[in-house]
Order: structure tokens, then sequence, then C-alpha cells
């Protein structure tokens, strides 16, 4: 099947040529596709490129709105491959009306944006990047870096699905008390020793807040200015999901005022207008992500929570696995988005 990858990067053409590759050794040259990659983002500017293509991949930063889809159906595409787990970005009434099908990655290696997160707890709290640029520069005195243990904190995660729950399992592993929050518990977590409360208690007990709920109209800005007076002084608040959980805003001040106390971000709300891209030697856009750089206590890395080897190839064949399944009419299950999801 030809498909245009939107958004490519030298990464993403390395592992979906290895995946690509491997269906062409275990079942001919007609079990592999014909791939074209493009650097640029699917936007109205670009959509031209996907013309006469039939499929389309794009990540988590591609626009994926109505008018976009209009265009993609008129140039005739009927597939688009989303390799990522969210789908936020896409318009998913106008796409159904439009007779598009959209697929995902629903599951990649929730261990690694997991993993990420527990990183920037770790990282914040005993403040590495201050020590490694100390040390580097021959300073190792110990002022300014004191941290706090984590064994017997209490740890909110608001969103308990795969990431999650591996999030709390591993925290319960800490020592730490593990509170939850979903609307849709999964229950399996509890044995690990945690417990699901109202999400006014968690802000109100924790003293860790981390983030891996969906992008929702119920979602978005989740943390704003009230959440935030709601927790304890000092708090620490890590977000490894999407962006527009939170408030940029309230954080800014929360973090001005010392309400928060430590800020872990892997995404942004406005990050497709930087992240991914070599901006080093420019001005970065944005008020609130200039100021945020200058806090100590705010750490910021680049969307690369699920950057591991093992997630890289679970993205590129579970998506050449999709375009595989769609070819041939069959149905694509729990990969395939509706708009059933977002009701």
């Amino acid at each position: 099947m030809r498909v245009a990858i939107f958004s490519t990067k030298p990464y993403d053409k390395r592992f979906f040529d290895e995946a690509n590759q491997r269906l062409i050794d275990n079942g001919g040259p007609s079990a592999g596709h014909e791939i074209g990659y493009f650097e640029s983002r699917l936007t109205v500017e670009s959509v031209s490129i996907a013309f006469g293509i039939p499929a389309v991949c794009v990540f988590t930063n591609d626009e994926v709105d109505p008018q976009v889809l209009s265009m993609l159906s008129g140039g005739g595409t009927k597939l688009v491959a989303l390799r990522c787990a969210g789908f936020n970005n896409t318009n998913l009434a106008e796409a159904a009306r439009l007779g598009i099908t959209i697929a995902r990655v629903p599951a990649y290696s929730p261990n690694a944006v997991a993993e990420h997160t527990i990183g920037l707890m770790l990282a914040l709290n005993r403040k590495f990047y201050r020590a490694h640029t100390r040390v580097r520069e021959g300073s190792f005195e110990l002022e300014g870096l004191l941290g706090f243990n984590l064994h017997g904190k209490t740890v909110g995660v608001i969103g308990t699905g795969r990431i999650g729950a591996i999030v709390s399992q591993i925290l319960t592993g800490f020592g730490c008390r593990v509170l939850l929050n979903d609307p849709r518990p999964n229950q399996s977590i509890t044995n690990y020793g945690a417990e699901y409360v109202a999400l006014d208690t968690l802000f109100n007990e924790s003293d860790v807040i981390t983030l891996h709920c969906p992008l929702t109209p119920e979602t978005n800005h989740i943390i704003n200015h009230e959440a935030l007076s709601k927790t304890k002084r000092g708090v620490m608040l890590v977000n490894t999901s999407r962006g527009a959980l939170i408030d940029p805003a309230a954080a800014l001040d929360a973090l001005k005022a010392g309400q928060l106390g430590f800020l872990g971000l892997d995404i942004y709300e406005e990050e497709s207008d930087f992240f991914f891209h070599d901006l080093s030697g420019k001005v970065i856009p944005g008020e609130f992500s200039s100021q945020l750089m200058t806090f100590p206590n705010a750490l910021i890395t680049g969307h690369q929570a699920f950057f591991t080897t093992e997630a890289m190839t679970a993205i590129a064949e579970t998506t050449l696995n999709n375009l595989t399944t769609f070819e041939r009419g069959e149905p694509l299950g729990l990969n395939e988005v509706t708009i059933d999801m977002i009701r």
C-alpha cells in the first residue's frame, strides 16, 4: 500500500524501513509497503503532498482537522494511520462523515513513558541536572541540592490506563502511598496497595501529582488555578501525557507563588511550534515556555518519554500492520479509532 509519512525524522525512517523489510522478508515483496517520507507536518499547506496516495501516517503534532480531512478525502486518501496512541489532534466526526478510517498504535510501550515519568520525578527531586552541571564545572558543593525521600510520600496518579498502572506499581515499590483517580477504575492496581479517591482528595493529600489521562473536553486544563489552589504548597507536578491537561498560565502563577515546588514536563500545550526541532541559537516562542526555562525547579524534556528502541520498533510494526490489515479489507479491531471513543 502507498503511504505518505509526515513529520518524518531520521529515526522514523530507520525504524519504518527496518519494519517494512521484515514484512518483505517474511512474506515476499508484495507484503511490504511503498513508503514516502516527508519532513513537513501535515497541515492545510502541506496536505497536497498526499493527493493520490491512499494512506497517510501522522504523529502527535500533525493537524487532522476538518479542512485537512476534507482535502485528504478529495485527494483519494482512505486511511489516516496515527503512529501514536492519542487522537486528540484528529476530528473523528469529520473522518467518519467522509468515510476515512483512523487507525492508531494503542500501546506501543507503556513502560517507556512510565519509566520516563519516574525519571522526571527523581531528577526534579534530587536535582540531577543541576548537580551534573556543577560537577562539570568543578563544583562539588551540596548547597541547593537537598531533596526528599520518595519513600513514605503520597503520590496522586490521574489516569490509570496502561501507563498510569505501571507508574502506580513502580511507586508502590518505592514505598509510596499511591492515590488514584480515573472515571474507569482499574481494580487490579489496588492489589499493589493503591486506592481510588475523589479528585479533590488527591489534590489535597498528594506530595507528587502525575498525569496519565487522555486529552478530552473533560480533562482539558484539568490542572488549573482552582485545582492548584487545592494542592499542598510545594507539590511536584509531572506531565508526560498531553500538554493541554495543564493550564500554562495557572502553572506559571503557581511556580512564581511557590504553590508548585517542582514541575516536570515532557509535553507542552503549544509544543508543535518547537518540539522535535533544533532551535538552538533562536528565541523560543511563547511567554510560558521562555519564562519556564528560567525556573530552577522546572525540568522540560522534548516529548521523548516514548523514545526507546522497543517503543519505536512497536510503533513502526503496528502502523505497517494496520496498513496491511486495511488493505486486505479486514477489521482493525482495537487499533481503529471511532467517534464512540470520545462519547
